[in-house]
């Protein structure tokens, strides 16, 4: 062997003792960030009698006790539907409103278009304030009411800037064509712009959604006395704070089947908030794999221009 190639072959063989450790770091990471996911689930699914030992890794005696004791309690079927509606409406509002009027934005003919795009910019820094935006619902009647979870956040500056930007990198000939033939700007947005958008409009949709399913904190504010309008993540926040009270309760609310199951198995404050978080957690994790071939697309392509 020459002295080139036993040089080639050392450099071959830092090269791959270098690409094993990137991947035994990078394996750690994503166990790291995995892990608290998969603890929640075997925890959830462990029989209550023995997971007071301690599980780390597998879960211990299979059981659906958890999750047959939270979905009895009051309210979290109601919870379950409200978070799913206020998610799917909001998001298909935000998703219009905000892509509507970043193509709007980009017609230099539009009325008043720099006035209202700065004006929007500053949103992005200055907040009214909580009281006076309670005192703007109140006044227009959205508290206690279940339009208050979707209409306030139907525009995002930040939305309609990504789609704006991702909007004038559309060749302008394909409007121009559509113009000619006497289709206006509502049948260009719903025709050409909207299905060329779906990158960025995909983007937008997860944003929009996580948001709405994780919001609890409007829910506090506005509709905390109507029990009609609660969410699931408002519920999972009471229950987090009230856990060693709810389990209490649910050890001494079961029928008599349940009394015996109860005797064997305890269900204690920690099972209860693992069970209920995992329930919140479940449908995002549904959700943003099928959008993920979208969002990297969408976001890279939104944020080429300012």
């Amino acid at each position: 062997m020459t002295h080139n190639e036993s040089i080639i072959a050392r450099k071959s063989t830092a090269s791959k003792l270098f690409d094993y450790f990137i991947y035994l770091l990078f394996g750690i990471h994503a166990l790291i960030c995995i892990y608290p996911f998969w603890y929640m689930l075997i925890y959830s699914i462990s029989d209550p009698a023995q997971v007071s030992a301690g599980v780390y890794f597998l879960p211990k005696g299979l059981s659906l006790f958890n999750f047959q004791k939270v979905f009895q309690l009051k309210g979290i079927v109601s919870a379950l539907v409200i978070s799913v509606l206020r998610t799917v409406i909001g998001t298909a509002l935000t998703v219009f409103a905000c892509s509507f009027l970043g193509y709007l934005f980009t017609k230099y003919e539009m009325p008043g278009r720099t006035f209202l795009y700065r004006m929007l910019i500053i949103t992005m820094y200055v907040n009214g304030g909580l009281i006076p935006t309670y005192l703007v619902f109140k006044f227009y009647g959205l508290t206690n009411n279940f339009w208050v979870y979707v209409l306030p956040s139907m525009v995002s500056a930040y939305n309609v800037i990504l789609i704006k930007t991702y909007i004038e990198q559309i060749p302008a000939s394909l409007e121009e064509s559509a113009t000619i033939d006497g289709a206006g700007y509502f049948r260009i947005y719903m025709s050409i712009i909207f299905p060329l958008s779906l990158p960025i409009i995909a983007t937008i949709a997860v944003f929009a959604a996580v948001g709405q399913w994780n919001s609890w904190f409007d829910n506090h504010i506005y509709n905390a006395g109507n029990e009609s309008l609660t969410t699931l993540q408002y519920l999972l926040y009471n229950y987090l704070n009230e856990s060693e009270r709810l389990a209490q309760i649910l050890r001494e609310s079961g029928n008599i089947s349940d009394a015996q199951m109860v005797a064997t198995r305890q269900l204690t404050p920690k099972g209860v908030r693992m069970t209920v978080t995992l329930i919140v957690t479940i449908p995002i994790f549904l959700v943003y794999p099928y959008m993920q071939r979208y969002f990297i697309k969408g976001i890279m392509i939104g944020a080429v221009k300012g």
